[in-house]
């Protein structure tokens, strides 16, 4: 019976994990997760990896270092580290009215836009004044085309069956919303006029070797080896591999460990290490309160109840759920990715119970 224990202290202006008592499979069992996978971080290194359980109900199809999980809305965090490149460039200006650089598509101009606009700052914090549509932005439906970004923020597609509009005034209210981030990868796409999907691998993924990350919104039967199935109640979703068709809001695929990397370049950039062109100063306004919620930075959420800022990142969708927290002056963070949905918030679930084990 596999027990791992952790514990975080702070030693030396870094942290530290060692050992607790958690018994991972007795809380897969209790949850009814079918497959886990971790990945800890210490001293800016990944210190651990691994998996538990498998990738698909009643297989043998182990999880492992390598394995794949859908992301979800996790993806945000990764579309933020790619808007604070272009950033850096002067590419992007987080400040401007983002219909400066919208060509396909427009925000349109209401009685809420009149005095304040909606700007890259805003829709990464969740404070624009996008509402998401009832009913909006589930799984593709495998029957239909991939929708075009337009189309969809017009409203002429299942995925959101309203247009896309400005519902309160810019920086009012925090309101979470994938129409947003659908926002920010239109307007990257018209700037830069150049696929989202390629952006990433260009700025992010081949940078940092992020071997086992995608964006593909059709995943090919023959790569589908370490890619998991979806879960819920111990049995696979009707689709097993849900996809969603918004790669900035939640198209991601991953593992933890790409994800640690991901988080240690903030790390390194920090200290002026960046691999990807990041300034120091970029990473902390990501982590910097944005707006009318201390809470919400820059495409992720912050906690300065502790002894440093922690920063955090949650996915949850159809069969997978998942979660990432880093203290990145600190030097430490963990990835913890599901393959099943449980049908609570990550924090009563197996997820939280991690958390929590690791929490100092």
């Amino acid at each position: 019976m596999l027990m791992l224990y952790y514990i975080w202290e702070n030693i030396g202006g870094f942290g530290v994990m060692e050992l607790i008592d958690l018994n991972i499979y007795e809380l897969m069992e209790r949850y009814k997760v079918t497959g886990l996978s971790i990945a800890l971080i210490n001293n800016s290194k990944i210190s651990m990896a691994e998996g538990f359980g498998v990738l698909e109900a009643g297989t043998d199809r182990n999880v492992n270092n390598n394995s794949i999980f859908s992301a979800c809305s996790i993806s945000k965090f990764l579309t933020t580290v790619l808007v604070m490149k272009l950033s850096e460039q002067g590419i992007l200006d987080l400040d401007e009215d983002v219909n400066k650089g919208l060509t396909s598509w427009k925000v349109p101009d209401n009685e809420f836009t009149l005095n304040n606009k909606v700007t890259l700052r805003l829709l990464l914090s969740h404070q624009a004044g996008i509402v998401d549509p009832k009913g909006s932005f589930d799984k593709l439906d495998t029957t239909l085309n991939i929708p075009k970004m337009v189309d969809l923020l017009e409203g002429r597609t299942t995925y959101c069956k309203a247009p896309i509009k400005v519902n309160y005034p810019p920086g009012s209210e925090f309101q979470y919303s994938d129409a947003g981030f659908c926002i920010i990868q239109q307007l990257i796409e018209d700037i830069t006029e150049t696929s989202f999907k390629d952006l990433m691998n260009e700025h992010i993924f081949k940078p940092l070797k992020m071997k086992n990350s995608s964006l593909e919104p059709i995943m090919p039967i023959d790569e589908r080896k370490e890619f998991s199935c979806g879960h819920k109640n111990g049995k696979k979703v009707g689709d097993n591999y849900p996809i969603y068709p918004y790669p900035a809001a939640s198209g991601l695929w991953s593992t933890p460990s790409d994800l640690a990397i991901l988080l240690i370049e903030l790390m390194n950039a920090l200290k002026g290490n960046s691999k990807i062109g990041l300034s120091e100063s970029k990473v902390e306004e990501i982590m910097t309160p944005q707006g009318c919620k201390e809470w919400s930075g820059l495409g992720v959420f912050l906690d300065r109840s502790k002894q440093d800022i922690e920063i955090s990142s949650l996915g949850w969708g159809t069969g997978f759920q998942c979660m990432l927290v880093a203290y990145p002056h600190l030097k430490i963070g963990a990835v913890i990715m599901t393959n099943t949905d449980l049908e609570v918030h990550q924090m009563e679930g197996i997820i939280g119970e991690i958390y929590k084990s690791l929490t100092f």
